[in-house]
């Protein structure tokens, strides 16, 4: 009997449990489970963050969200998707959303975790405010920005537009009070640019910097250097898998390996 494919989302006031959202992916037909935790860091640029904020639309966000699985489900061969957020306040080093795909082979889950959060980032109606130690700031998301009008999560539309207007994808929502009084009936917003600088002098989004590492000289963030580890691994760590079969076992060899040429050092581009 084929399996039945389950999508499970979920909206909570209360902590993540990550064990549980795991198990659920879980599938004795499942070689991979590719997995996204989005914690509270404790600073941003020079400020110190105390804790974060979320608020939703619930009805909506919970559609949204199927949607995004059952459109998942159209670009991968997957087995079963989880997802959930944490609304109200969400303290430093704690999770506010997690993401779990399980598959047959680990590139079809790691791609489709990767793409989960960012549709979840440009189209659920779910925000964020960073509450620091002089002040609190509503956040917008730079996917929401990347998309242009009329767009329905097609992969280019967040991957493939990489020059940007800061302005716009990286900014930051503050009240500006009128007439010298801190009454809301007198006030407004405005968007305040937040950017800096790599040494080269290039501009990126300051809201990158605490996810992006540096391999080999490129850019590339949390997910994609995930990717890469275990790529790697397979490609040159001496670690031998043998399947066992009920009629038989075989000793198998990763096709990582193979597409190495001799005397390559493992460049992410080489590997790809």
């Amino acid at each position: 009997m084929a399996e039945v494919e389950q999508d499970f989302v979920e909206i909570v006031d209360d902590n993540l449990d990550i064990k549980k959202y795991t198990d659920l992916v879980r599938s004795p037909a499942a070689g991979a489970i590719a997995t996204f935790i989005g914690t509270t860091r404790d600073s941003f640029e020079d400020k110190q963050v105390l804790e974060l904020r979320y608020e939703a639309y619930i009805p909506m966000a919970l559609r949204q969200l199927r949607a995004i699985c059952s459109a998942a489900r159209n670009r991968w061969k997957l087995m079963r998707l989880a997802v959930a957020h944490r609304l109200g306040v969400v303290p430093v080093g704690e999770e506010s959303i997690f993401v779990a795909v399980s598959s047959v082979h680990r590139r079809d889950a790691l791609e489709a975790c990767e793409y989960v959060i960012d549709e979840i980032k440009a189209s659920v109606p779910i925000w964020k405010k960073e509450v620091y130690t002089n002040g609190e700031v509503w956040k917008e998301n730079s996917e929401f920005f990347l998309r242009k009008p009329g767009e329905s999560g097609n992969e280019s539309s967040l991957k493939q537009r990489k020059a940007h207007d800061h302005s716009r994808c990286c900014g930051r929502k503050e009240r500006v009070f009128e007439n010298g009084t801190d009454d809301n009936s007198h006030s407004r917003f405005k968007i305040v640019e937040e950017t800096e600088k790599e040494p080269n002098g290039d501009s990126h989004c300051a809201g990158d910097v605490i996810s992006n590492s540096h391999i080999g000289g490129l850019k590339i963030d949390a997910l994609e250097a995930c990717e890469y580890v275990i790529d790697e691994i397979k490609a040159s760590v001496p670690i031998w898998e043998k399947e066992v079969y009920t009629n038989s076992e075989v000793w198998k060899e990763n096709s990582e390996f193979f597409l190495r040429k001799p005397g390559e050092s493992g460049k992410k581009s080489e590997t790809a």
